[in-house]
């Protein structure tokens, strides 16, 4: 048994059972794959892979087993690796950060700053994606550190941790009537609100639940005419007059937006809960902790840790 044989049966199931692809992502070729998954299996004495032909179709009984035990010696490979190198080179490395469009984007840069300053041999990578390819890149160890709002306390393989709320925002075009409207002090309603075309993020973005459960408990018809991933693309076409927006109100800025009139929509939307995400049994480099406490200075390293320390599926509050 090798690791390059785990690697084959782990890749096998993320490439949804193509052969061609894992060969890919492995850096090897098909019939070498095959030979390390058969060589594994003939080891073991059971099929891992239902098969159609020479294509794998699916994890035998034996095989769904198996994967997590697959999956948990892999990690400790890479926790050991990590370890070895945080050790020998503790300032120097690799950290890889997975966020949502609005937090690489208005909330991770302050951050991503002096982190930098403070650890100039560490390389930092930023990857973007919706809240549950955030979740999947921490799950697949292809990064590791999440920030998101939504999504990541979903998981019981990862351990989610509070950073900081915030609230939404109304935004218009200078001279709309909701601006005139705030601007003789008469407070924004939902009924006032859902009487014109909302544009806001998609399903699963950015607090978008909060904004469905203010107008569903409300009895409210709303009119979504566009819904996008990030703020600025909302802002764009409120500026071209398409519809009222509805975004974080980190995404709107005075003089980068000045065409652009916020109004404060924390009366009418729960406020949201950006987490930091890590991979429970993951070992974290102490730049990543480090990291962890430039975004978020409440969550000292002995805070990390005793959250990894809790069972799945409890929620850590600070």
């Amino acid at each position: 048994m090798n690791f390059q044989q785990l690697r084959s049966v782990r890749e096998a199931v993320r490439q949804g059972f193509n052969l061609t692809e894992v060969a890919a992502a492995l850096h090897t070729s098909q019939p070498g794959v095959s030979r390390q998954i058969r060589e594994l299996e003939d080891e073991l004495g059971i099929t891992l892979f239902q098969r159609a032909g020479k294509r794998l179709t699916g994890l035998t009984a034996p095989g769904q087993a198996v994967l997590p035990i697959v999956e948990r010696l892999l990690l400790e490979a890479d926790n050991l690796r990590r370890a070895g190198e945080d050790f020998a080179s503790a300032h120097r490395g690799t950290l890889t950060i997975a966020a949502t469009h609005s937090q690489a984007r208005y909330a991770l840069p302050p951050a991503v700053r002096d982190f930098s300053a403070a650890h100039p041999e560490v390389l930092l990578r930023l990857h973007q994606g919706g809240p549950k390819q955030v979740a999947q890149m921490l799950l697949s160890g292809e990064a590791d550190i999440g920030v998101a709002t939504e999504a990541l306390s979903e998981y019981e393989d990862l351990v989610a941790l509070p950073s900081y709320r915030w609230t939404h925002a109304v935004v218009v075009p200078q001279g709309h009537a909701l601006a005139q409207h705030a601007e003789r002090g008469e407070p924004l309603t939902l009924e006032v609100l859902a009487r014109h075309p909302i544009i806001t993020y998609e399903p699963g973005y950015t607090g978008r639940t909060h904004i469905d459960e203010a107008f569903r408990r409300r009895g409210l018809a709303w009119n979504l005419v566009l819904s996008a991933m990030d703020a600025d693309v909302i802002k764009t076409y409120v500026e071209l007059g398409m519809g009222v927006g509805i975004i974080a109100s980190m995404a709107f800025d005075e003089t980068r937006d000045a065409g652009l009139r916020a109004i404060d929509a924390r009366h009418l939307f729960a406020s949201n809960m950006t987490r930091v995400a890590v991979r429970r049994g993951a070992f974290l480099r102490g730049y990543a902790y480090d990291f962890i406490r430039t975004f978020t200075p409440p969550l000292t390293r002995a805070l990390v840790d005793q959250a990894l320390a809790q069972a799945p599926g409890s929620r850590f509050e600070i």
